[in-house]
């Protein structure tokens, strides 16, 4: 599979792309990774299981994936089960494993696919991407994965083989459109398994491919690896240095009434960690002077003032995809505090520990009780 250096990837021949293709697949007859969601060979995929396990997987690992993925299908064998479902249980289950977005989106596709599609999911990739939380990619991966039809399924891990094979300079990502256009390569027209070949560039990038030190000597396709002829397949794919995350500072709250019973907020559906369960916050500013507490102006005119009785010193921190939070955390005790809004309850400390909260709120949670 050697190739001159100065060969361009669009000049690829025939033979040259069913040699990459059968080398990749025989890796993976002997190196694929056995997970949840994964036909064993010889068996038939389910739509439903990987249409959940992409859902789970973006921007997610593995790792992060398999316990939650375990737990739906426990709860929920079926994607008619999952429709009929409530949507904060969902919500519930879902917390910690972030970007909640998805979970409101699954819950969205699931009844879609369940009242236009009678419980099945389409096998056309256009009519996949009419499905809420479905684009692109995840259109391509349930195409290629669950009916093993021809489909260019690019991932993170897939970038990285053909950034380095090609030897692709330019930087991520905005090399993203090319790089797909190189994976398209191998994958236009080529209808022999499918799925398994999209499965198989994955384990490869997962496991010999890897962000760093990528274990070249195990790799089948090294021989026309431009990156690795050159040697600097460690140095890619190249990508534009990040901005710094901006920060943004807010309060936490531990309000409890007489009965000892927890204040919590069901956050509005839209926006960040929407329509989960948590604890009660300002407003987050990028200068803690600025975090505003008139969201909770029902509990009393003057709630700092007179019912803040701890002031700690202590504070969480946590990482959003586009900021850095710190929240300060402040307990109080109400006494005079006879209605709350709808999106407000009160629940003992156990119901608390058990609501599903996003894990920002967890270790804000963790903490408080630490110190009560």
């Amino acid at each position: 599979m050697a190739r001159n250096l100065k060969q361009k990837a669009d000049k690829l021949n025939h033979e040259e792309i069913i040699a990459f293709r059968t080398a990749i697949l025989n890796w993976y007859d002997r190196h694929r990774r056995v997970l949840p969601w994964r036909a064993l060979k010889g068996q038939k995929p389910d739509p439903y299981h990987v249409w959940l396990s992409e859902i789970m997987l973006q921007q997610t690992t593995v790792t992060a994936v398999i316990p939650y993925f375990e737990r739906f299908l426990f709860l929920w064998p079926s994607v008619h089960d999952l429709a009929g479902a409530k949507n904060e249980d969902i919500m519930h289950e879902w917390a910690g494993l972030g970007y909640y977005a998805r979970a409101r989106n699954l819950h969205k596709c699931a009844k879609e696919v369940v009242e236009k599609y009678g419980g099945v999911f389409p096998s056309n990739q256009d009519e996949l991407k009419k499905l809420p939380g479905i684009g692109d990619y995840t259109s391509a991966a349930i195409l290629s994965i669950a009916f093993d039809k021809p489909a260019n399924v690019v991932d993170g891990n897939i970038e990285r083989i053909m950034a380095r094979y090609f030897a692709v300079l330019e930087p991520m990502p905005k090399s993203k459109s090319l790089l797909r256009a190189k994976a398209a390569i191998f994958s236009k027209g080529q209808s022999q398994r499918s799925g398994d070949y999209a499965q198989a560039l994955m384990d490869l990038g997962a496991s010999v491919c890897t962000p760093k030190s990528p274990s070249c000597v195990l790799c089948p396709v090294r021989s026309g690896c431009l990156a690795y002829a050159k040697g600097i397949q460690a140095d890619l794919p190249a990508r534009i240095r990040e901005e710094k995350k901006s920060r943004r500072y807010g309060y936490v709250y531990w309000i409890t009434n007489e009965e000892g019973e927890v204040l919590i907020h069901k956050r509005p559906e839209k926006g960040l960690l929407g329509g989960m369960m948590a604890l009660p916050t300002s407003e987050w500013k990028n200068d803690i002077k600025y975090a505003a507490v008139d969201t909770l102006s029902f509990l009393s005119d003057s709630f700092l003032s007179d019912n803040v009785v701890e002031d700690y010193k202590a504070h969480i921190e946590h990482v959003f995809t586009h900021f850095h939070l710190t929240l300060y955390l402040q307990k109080a005790v109400i006494s005079d505090c006879k209605e709350i809004p709808p999106s407000y309850k009160w629940l003992c400390v156990e119901e608390v520990s058990a609501s599903g909260m996003p894990t920002v709120f967890q270790k804000a949670r963790d903490l408080f009780l630490l110190a009560a």
